[in-house]
């Protein structure tokens, strides 16, 4: 998913979605192959001061601070009271190719557009969690829209330094605890041309042995998608697991998980098995969070929903993550999102939100804080 805010440097992928841009994308290979991950980019317009420390928490839980619209008012509105229902902070960015081709350096783009809201989390107390995605998140068989409006890619080995070094700068100058150097890898292998997936192996393990020889403490992730890993966005129902991932990706220290179970075609959290998640992490074990996901607390297309079921899930995702041993849980999106200023690509999404576009909480709200919160 990718929204505007004043932020210039964050517009590259909105623009093609907001109003009087050029449509999205088609997906390819069916509706499956739609990128399951949310790539959303925030920027907020405050510059608060740096302080405190990435205390570690028993269980990191907390969102990225999206808006239901894009209205600075309503930026700080969202990031305040998420705040107060979290015990981390999630960044996700995508790459900012555009700004990074223009010439500006990745030092630069990290401290002048990503440093104050990690100040002002980490002001707060709040572990830093940062999560980039390398390819388009909303259509996991495309590169990045800002690339391929450039002509470029990936499999440039220009384009892959450029991302070597946004990865260190966002190491070094963010501080992050965790840092997640790809999304929802098997997607891509699965949706993706061969080629682009052999990049992202590539480049990964190259920022990872820069971080690795750099010292950085901030343990490295990606993320799997767990209706892949379960063969329902492939259509087949087939557990296939995430193994090829485990190996290809050997530096990580935490497998990361993104799960919409909505669009996999489960109809009720009931539905989900016990297993759900402790199954990806099979042995060897690795510590696991979701990075992303969440339910809707309305009708998606054929899945019947409504704001019980949605804290029905919460609780039931809960149950999950304990079976799984998880360290974690995040949302990207904290608010609903108004699909009069959002395009309709991101109908599936709009209504993950635990409190709606008034910020007026949902059960889920309840069910959150109760699972997750001291």
């Amino acid at each position: 998913m990718a929204f505007g805010t004043r932020r210039s440097a964050d517009l590259a992928s909105a623009r093609r979605h907001g109003p009087g841009g050029r449509p999205a994308r088609p997906i390819g290979r069916g509706s499956r192959a739609r990128g399951a991950g949310l790539a959303i980019l925030l920027a907020v317009a405050s510059a608060c001061g740096g302080g405190g420390g990435d205390d570690a928490s028993p269980l990191l839980a907390g969102f990225s601070a999206i808006p239901p619209r894009p209205d600075p008012a309503l930026q700080i509105a969202t990031l305040e009271l998420a705040v107060a229902h979290s015990t981390a902070a999630l960044i996700q960015l995508e790459i900012p190719w555009a700004t990074l081709l223009a010439g500006t350096s990745p030092e630069d783009e990290v401290r002048q557009e990503r440093l104050p809201l990690v100040d002002y989390y980490r002001d707060r107390g709040l572990p830093i969690v940062v999560a980039l995605d390398v390819t388009d998140g909303l259509d996991r068989t495309a590169e990045a829209p800002a690339l391929v409006d450039a002509g470029r890619s990936i499999t440039e080995p220009e384009i892959q330094d450029l991302y070597r070094a946004y990865v260190e700068a966002v190491a070094r100058l963010l501080r992050p605890a965790y840092l997640s150097l790809a999304a929802e890898t098997n997607l891509i292998r699965f949706a993706a041309d061969p080629d682009v997936y052999a990049a992202v192996v590539a480049m990964t393990n190259a920022a990872a042995a820069d971080l690795h020889a750099a010292r950085s403490r901030a343990r490295r992730m990606i993320s799997v998608q767990v209706e892949t890993a379960w063969g329902l966005l492939q259509g087949t129902g087939v557990y296939v697991g995430v193994a090829q991932d485990r190996a290809d990706f050997p530096f990580i220290e935490v497998l990361a998980l993104s799960s919409y179970p909505f669009v996999g075609g489960v109809g009720t959290p009931a539905a989900l098995p016990d297993d759900y998640y402790a199954r990806i992490v099979e042995p060897p074990s690795l510590p696991t969070l979701v990075l992303e996901g969440g339910w809707p607390s309305a009708d998606v297309g054929p899945i019947a929903s409504s704001p019980t079921l949605q804290a029905d899930y919460v609780r039931r995702q809960a149950e999950l993550l304990e079976r799984a041993a998880g360290i974690g849980v995040f949302q990207i999106t904290f608010t609903d999102l108004d699909l009069g200023v959002f395009p309709p690509a991101l109908g599936p999404f709009a209504h993950l939100g635990l409190v709606d576009v008034d910020l007026r909480p949902k059960p889920a709200l309840e069910a959150w804080d109760a699972a997750y919160l001291p």
